[in-house]
Formats: structure tokens, sequence, C-alpha cells
């Protein structure tokens, strides 16, 4: 029993479960804490800033804000899958380096798989920086605000006021400020929506980062394995080739005593 749990053991793929595992654990980040900020913020622009849902059907703040959230479930989902199919990758090229000299063969579709997972890898890695910049512009809106409202002190007889068309969340031709010194203003800074909103913003951005590193740490580990697969191939033709020599100098040695037998008597 212990003979095989070492063996099980030695089979498993420690550098894709490492990156599997991080990768999980920074999709479910991003998207939980993702998610939960978004919900904030419509609560935040609704009873703060007064932005109501547009009675028609128009692209404005709270439409896109639900297209990202269907689009947090979508990459929930389909990571979730991603990381599992990597994962049995890693199982199988590991199986391909370990059985070299048995009965495993690697396959040319084998390794037209492993690029093919190297070249999308490459491609959510990007994806993935993409959503880490994208993250950290409410992060940085979040500071703003959450900094203004940790020095209201110092703010006395200062004309500073939010204002959402800045940042093109809602249209030029409504004014939706609150001004520092309001009675808006104190509620909104005193309210736990927004240092809870402002944190998860920033889990969200931590999980898209950890994200980045387990695309990262994934192309260290599909490149060392598409290597060592594409070594173990030729090692296979090698192995086929002098296993062929043998065979006819096998075969040319028993023909040649046959011979000489057949002269000799």
């Amino acid at each position: 029993c212990l003979e095989c749990c070492i063996k099980c053991l030695g089979g498993i793929p420690y550098p894709s479960l490492v990156a599997t595992i991080l990768l999980y654990a920074g999709v479910a980040l991003f998207c939980g804490c993702g998610h939960e900020a978004l919900s904030g913020t419509v609560t935040i622009l609704q009873n703060y800033f007064e932005v109501v849902r547009s009675p028609v059907d128009a692209l404005d703040v709270f439409t896109m804000i639900d297209i990202i959230k269907y689009v947090i479930y979508g990459i929930a989902s389909a990571f979730f899958v991603y990381g599992i199919l990597l994962m049995v990758e890693g199982f199988f090229t590991s199986g391909a380096i370990k059985d070299l000299y048995g009965d495993f063969k690697i396959t040319t579709c084998g390794r037209c798989v492993s690029a093919w997972f190297i070249m999308l890898t490459y491609i959510f890695m990007l994806a993935w920086l993409g959503v880490t910049a994208f993250t950290s512009i409410p992060v940085f809106i979040y500071f703003n605000i959450w900094n203004i409202c940790q020095n209201d002190t110092v703010l006395e007889g200062a004309s500073l006021c939010l204002d959402p068309r800045q940042y093109g969340i809602v249209p030029l031709a409504e004014a939706k400020t609150v001004c520092a010194g309001s009675e808006k203003f104190y509620r909104m800074c005193g309210s736990t929506e927004l240092d809870m909103t402002f944190h998860l913003f920033i889990c969200a951005l931590a999980g898209a980062g950890a994200a980045v590193i387990a695309m990262i740490h994934y192309l260290m580990v599909l490149s060392a394995n598409w290597a060592y697969v594409k070594d173990a191939c030729r090692m296979q033709k090698y192995e086929d080739i002098k296993s062929k020599e043998e065979q006819e100098l096998h075969d040319i040695h028993s023909t040649r005593s046959k011979e000489r037998l057949n002269a000799y008597t």
C-alpha cells in the first residue's frame, strides 16, 4: 500500500497543480469580489448620487454593470474548465515522460495539443493583463473618493465636488454632484458601502494579478513539458531505429550462419 501511494504521488504534476490552485484562487477572488463590488457601486450611485436606471432599453451605467456581471459568470465557468484541461494535460505529459521506455507512445497529436495549450495560455495571459489594467481604474476612482472622505476636516471652506460625469458614468446634461460639506457627502463617507466597495475592488485587482501569475506559471510548465515531449519523441525515434538495425543485423547474421551450415553439409 505504501509503494502504491508513493507511486501515485510521484505521478502528480506538482507544478501544474500549484498553477491550477493559484488560477482558481485568483479567478474566484476576482469574480466574487468584483461581483459584489459592482453591486455596491450600484447602491452608491442610487443612494448618494441619485442616478436612476433608464426607463428605456438604453446603454446606461446600470446596463453596463449588468453586462460585466454576466461576463464575470462566463469567466468563472470558463476558467474552471480550462484549469481542469491544463491539469489533465500535465498528467498526460508526465506520463509520457515517465513511461518513455515502456509501451507508451507519444503521438504527433499530443505534441500539437501541447503547442495549442501554450498559444492559448499566452492569449489568456494577455487578456488577464488587460483585465488587471481595467480593474485598476475603479480602484483609482474609489481611492480618490476614500482619500477625500478621510481628509474631510482639512477641506473646510473648499468647494470640492465629486462629479460622476468626469468618468462618463452619467450623461453630461445630468448634474449628479456631491460636494464636500453637504449632508450626502457625510452620509456617503460614513456609510459601509463606500469602504466595503473600495476594499472589494482591491481584492478583485489582487485576484486578477494572481490569475496573471498563474498564466505565467502555466506558460513555463507547458513550455518545459513541450520541450520534454519533443525530446522524448526524438529518443523514441532513435530507439526504434536502433531496434530495427539490431533486428536487421540479427537476421543477416542468422542468414549467413544458415548458408555456412548448408555449405558445410
